[in-house]
């Protein structure tokens, strides 16, 4: 008896696990995509009517959050690669959350926004280590070689 059965449908679980990282690299490509349009918005918003108009760039926020709970479903699925994923995908969601603020303290002070670096650089962790899990099949002949 497996200890998470009576929690988490694990046969429901098991027919989507070949697919959970292929949704988690889409994920981070589309998370990508909401971050530069979410930039990009925020720095119109913060021309227009300075620290108080900047909001949060829904859509980011959607595929931020998507790509939590996939880390954890890669989790419950793949424990070892599940953990890897969570604890860079959690990590790219704590640095959001404060480039957030920092672009609000810039606007605040009447200074150019920044591009968000510190969450570019977790970003891109994170769609190295997913474009990993997903997309091992091409480099496994070779990583047998190695390790």
């Amino acid at each position: 008896m497996h200890p998470l059965q009576f929690l988490v449908p694990l046969d429901q679980l098991a027919a989507v696990e070949p697919v959970v990282p292929h949704v988690a690299l889409v994920l981070v490509l589309a998370n990508f995509a909401t971050r530069f349009l979410g930039h990009r918005s925020h720095v119109r918003q913060a021309e227009e009517g300075g620290e108080e108009a900047i909001s949060r760039y829904l859509p980011h926020t959607i595929t931020s959050g998507a790509l939590v709970v996939t880390s954890f479903l890669f989790l419950v699925v793949e424990p070892h690669g599940g953990m890897v994923l969570s604890v860079l995908v959690v990590g790219m969601f704590v640095t959001d959350f404060f480039e957030f603020e920092a672009r609000k303290v810039e606007a605040r002070t009447d200074k150019p926004l920044e591009r968000p670096n510190g969450s570019l650089v977790a970003a891109g962790l994170v769609l190295l280590y997913a474009g990993f899990q997903s997309l091992f099949f091409l480099v496994s002949d070779y990583w047998s070689l190695i390790v």
